[in-house]
């Protein structure tokens, strides 16, 4: 967890840096005009941090599987049962805050506490905090999704394919010969990879860390969804090809479940639902949007008028202190600023007026509407739809009735024939004892 936030720190740092030096040199060079309309610093930050924090994703993933495997061993588990479900639980934890704690920064945390001109927030006392464009930071939490879902399941797939083939290809090699005469068959299938008990475990990972790309932020990615769903396909196709050509044929088990599994994924689809409430309360416009088309707009026939200057907070520039007033003369004497404060000739300036207040109420109030809603809904589709249908319990009752049908006859039939014996032998013993007399 630390070294996550310790590398989370890092990669914040490196965005701030290079948002101000493409801010600056943007601004400095005139021959670049044409390029400003489509890139902007903010967006070259985001595309160029979320790939910088794939590649730091996929090195701490390395040592975090190490790091799990030593500690569930260092616990000397009983059973590999035991041994199983620690393990599960332990490279799930590591593979979730990896994975997704970027995704929930710029979510939840990112432009939230930036503070407002004069009294801005500072990491390090030297780089200001991140702010989100004007529109939110909805775009920006898109884009770091989708470059790391697509570059982990692109990785995924290619790592699959190529590193059983790399490791057979050196054992053939290693035979000197492909001759079939030499080199038998049955020899050639035995130098192939082995599967392992631990194949389906990773298997069983990478599909619940898509299944929570897909869930957890699928407001803001409505493509997901999608993207999963064609990479399954590939990954069908892949794995089939993997298991029938690059593995040996793997040893048969039973299971009665899926074991912890089922647990995770239940946890995951519960926290889904908060986190897409607070995605569209706090990282989206709807809801200030939604209280000024209700309370704030003075205008019947176009009831958004007025919506961006609401949005904005007045700010005297004299009110700058001594060293961070702008060095060069201005011809204004105030700036705009995203935020719900009051103006500089009120009692309390640069306080959080009452429309603050009614805005974070109705995101609060539609975070527990739409938790109550969803989870009223999954249990309506629950109780309508059963696991188990109606006419399989309906078999499964009959089988039971006609198992202890059975038994019963059963039983039954075997006290019959030992009274029968039972009688046979007091005759026989009744007659003896007549002739005796």
């Amino acid at each position: 967890m630390a070294l996550v936030i310790a590398c989370m720190v890092a990669v914040i740092v490196y965005r701030l840096s290079v948002f101000a030096t493409f801010a600056s040199f943007m601004e400095s060079e005139a021959s670049l005009k044409h390029v400003k309309s489509f890139l902007t610093p903010q967006i070259t930050t985001s595309l160029s941090g979320s790939c910088l924090n794939f590649m730091v994703i996929l090195i701490l993933n390395f040592f975090y599987e190490k790091i799990s495997a030593w500690i569930t061993k260092m616990e000397i588990p009983r059973t590999y049962q035991e041994y199983e479900s620690s393990l599960t639980l332990k490279m799930f934890l590591f593979q979730f805050v990896n994975f997704y704690s970027s995704c929930f920064y710029v979510a939840f945390f990112k432009g939230k506490f930036v503070g407002y001109p004069g009294k801005y927030t500072y990491l390090f006392n030297v780089w200001r905090s991140e702010e989100c464009d004007p529109g939110g930071c909805l775009i920006e939490l898109t884009t770091q999704l989708t470059i790391i879902m697509t570059g982990k399941q692109i990785f995924g797939n290619v790592k699959e394919a190529i590193y059983p083939l790399v490791l057979n290809w050196w054992r053939r090699r290693k035979a000197r010969t492909n001759s079939e005469k030499l080199y038998s068959r049955w020899e050639q299938d035995h130098d192939l990879e082995t599967f392992g008990s631990l194949g389906l475990f990773y298997e069983y990972l990478e599909t619940v860390i898509q299944f929570g790309f897909v869930t957890l932020f699928v407001a803001s990615f409505p493509l997901a969804p999608l993207l999963a769903l064609l990479n399954n396909i590939i990954e069908i196709r892949v794995d089939a090809w993997k298991l029938t050509t690059q593995y040996r044929r793997p040893v048969a088990a039973k299971a009665h479940s899926i074991g912890v599994w089922q647990d995770i994924l239940y946890g995951m689809a519960v926290l889904s639902v908060a986190t897409n409430a607070f995605i569209v309360a706090f990282t989206s416009d709807i809801i200030p949007r939604l209280v000024y088309y209700y309370a704030y707009s003075t205008d019947d026939t176009e009831p958004m008028k007025g919506y961006v200057n609401n949005s904005l907070s007045t700010f005297l520039i004299a009110d700058f202190p001594n060293h961070t007033v702008p060095s060069e003369k201005r011809d204004f004497t105030t700036c705009r600023y995203r935020d719900y404060r009051y103006p500089p000739d009120h009692d309390q300036k640069y306080f959080h007026n009452m429309q603050y207040w009614h805005v974070l109420a109705a995101k609060m109030t539609f975070i527990i509407v739409m938790e109550h809603v969803v989870f009223l809904v999954k249990f309506l589709l629950a109780w309508m739809i059963p696991d188990v249908p109606k006419d399989v319990l309906e078999r499964i009752k009959r089988e039971k009735l006609m198992t202890i049908k059975i038994l019963h006859d059963f039983e039954l039939n075997k006290l019959k024939e030992n009274l029968r014996t039972n009688y046979g032998e007091f005759s026989k013993q009744v007659m003896i004892e007549e002739n005796k007399v």
